[in-house]
């Protein structure tokens, strides 16, 4: 049997069920704890910043270990690794659940982020191997509606435990999932009996894991030391820049890297990566400005603005369902370049977003945003592994998960500086204006003596007044950066090979095993 061989094995539906458990224990896991943090920092008795290490140990180990899963895979068998970090999830969870101080509980996360950084790339190999080429479109769809939306609704759900009963269920929830999921693949899951050897590499690992390190730590703590004006932030990034350096080196260098290079060679895998990565950018980055724009400026109550964005999965599920059994009838970058065309129109849709803007039309465009990453997000995966060996599918799955991580970091970071700097650049443009011969601040008016600055009161109501209208221009910069991410995404379409579409054979695509 060959390394690529596509696997014929008996229930497979049950075992599309676990599989997509897991995942959606993982991607729900990198969201579902952030309403509950201030619950966390009561408890844990933690100060602002420091709880905020509960969200950052995760994604910091995750985007780590995520880059050696492929080697670990071939080493150690898929089906043996993926049950055991899906065992380790499952008990670092419950970890979490009965963490008694910070320490226990940034300890736990690492651990839980180390052990759930192979759950995603590993299912998504295994629906590729266990779903010949025909169906793989609906596989995908299946799959990514675990990837995306498990962030979307993470919010939501986290809310939900933590409201009607604790923030520690936010972590127990996973315990009878888990252990589903790990009896359903024990029994079903197919085994490959070739193993690869060799040792590690250990040097490409070391300086990648130094360079994603210190990159999460700035990206994180930037906005917050005022980036190039602290020491910490500068030295982070001359310490990402120079880890990142050295990998790529060592990758085009070394006699056998853990990360092989013929996976850059593949055009369309890595047009792939480049869509993936901005693709991340945009997805966290959009629903992370929704909740506080509704909230803040909108005065939504947290049930409503929850009702508002909910949505937005359900136009990314929709979008999957359509795109993944629309796949394989017509080319896959006609749909891809459909999502784009709907992600984009609905960030310019966003750009006219004002606090009187009717919830009928918000709801409307994040469908449409949702809409638009379900198009994009299923024919990738379909496009960006059409060309590229079987034997390095796992490997591919593991750098698209970095990629994507990777990018929704960045997306996050920038789109929340931008907004904060852009508030306060357009609060002083703003405030250029308010002069005493401003005729809604003469005296005599209602006006004039509610906004009055010579008064506390008026001159409070008049900055809150400025701040309001600053924050939705900023809003809207922010959504401008967002549509432009698109461009180079789409561009990437020009890069791709079309599939093709005649149903392969098994002599195709490697042979068959019972």
């Amino acid at each position: 049997m060959t390394s690529g061989a596509t696997l014929q094995v008996k229930n497979r539906g049950i075992i599309t069920v676990c599989l997509m458990i897991a995942t959606l224990m993982q991607a729900l896991d990198s969201t579902i704890a952030n309403v509950a943090l201030p619950y966390m920092q009561g408890s844990l008795s933690a100060s602002y910043d420091q709880i905020t290490w509960v969200l950052t140990s995760y994604v910091v180990m995750a985007a780590i270990m995520t880059a050696p899963v492929g080697w670990l895979a071939a080493r150690f068998g898929t089906k043996e690794l993926f049950i055991t970090c899906l065992v380790g999830f499952t008990v670092t969870s419950m970890l979490c659940g009965i963490a008694q101080s910070l320490t226990e509980m940034v300890l736990y996360r690492l651990l839980q982020g180390a052990f759930g950084a192979a759950l995603v790339p590993l299912s998504q190999s295994t629906m590729m191997d266990i779903y010949p080429v025909e169906q793989r479109g609906v596989a995908m769809s299946i799959w990514g509606m675990g990837v995306m939306v498990g962030p979307i609704l993470g919010p939501t759900l986290g809310g939900y435990l933590t409201d009607d009963f604790n923030w520690r269920y936010v972590f127990y929830v996973n315990l009878p999932f888990g252990i589903a999921a790990v009896l359903g693949l024990a029994a079903l899951m197919p085994a490959r009996q070739e193993r690869a050897k060799g040792g590690f590499d250990w040097l490409g690992f070391g300086v990648l894991s130094v360079g994603l390190a210190a990159l999460q730590l700035a990206l994180d703590k930037g906005e917050q030391l005022d980036w190039l004006n602290s020491n910490t932030i500068i030295a982070a990034f001359v310490l990402a820049g120079i880890g990142f350096y050295l990998f790529v080196v060592h990758m085009f260098t070394a006699q056998r890297p853990f990360i092989p290079r013929a996976v850059f060679v593949d055009r369309n895998f890595a047009a792939g990566l480049v869509t993936m990565f901005m693709v991340g950018m945009v997805l966290l980055a959009s629903s992370a400005l929704l909740a506080p724009f509704l909230e803040n400026l909108g005065n939504y109550p947290v049930a409503t603005a929850g009702l508002v964005m909910a949505p937005r999965g359900f136009g990314t599920m929709f979008a999957m369902l359509v795109a993944g059994r629309l796949t394989n009838r017509m080319d896959p970058r006609l749909l891809m370049l459909i999502g784009y065309i709907l992600l984009g129109l609905s960030l310019y849709m966003q750009e006219g977003w004002t606090p009187a803007t009717s919830e009928d039309y918000m709801v409307l465009t994040i469908v449409v945003q949702g809409a638009g990453l379900g198009f994009v997000f299923v024919p990738l995966q379909v496009v960006a592994f059409y060309t590229l060996s079987p034997a390095l599918r796992t490997q591919g799955t593991a750098l698209l998960s970095l990629l994507r991580n990777v990018g929704s970091a960045i997306g996050i970071s920038i789109t929340s500086a931008l907004l904060e700097r852009m508030t306060i650049y357009m609060h002083a443009n703003l405030m250029e204006h308010i002069t005493p011969f401003s005729r809604a601040l003469q005296v005599g008016g209602a006006v004039s003596r509610l906004w009055n600055p010579a008064t506390k009161s008026g001159a409070a109501r008049l900055d809150a007044l400025i701040t309001n209208q600053a924050q939705i221009i900023a809003y809207m910069d922010d959504y401008k950066f967002m549509f432009l991410c698109t461009i180079p995404a789409a561009a990437c379409l020009l890069l791709m090979r079309r599939p093709d579409r005649r149903v392969p054979t098994n002599k195709d695509h490697g042979a068959v095993m019972e």
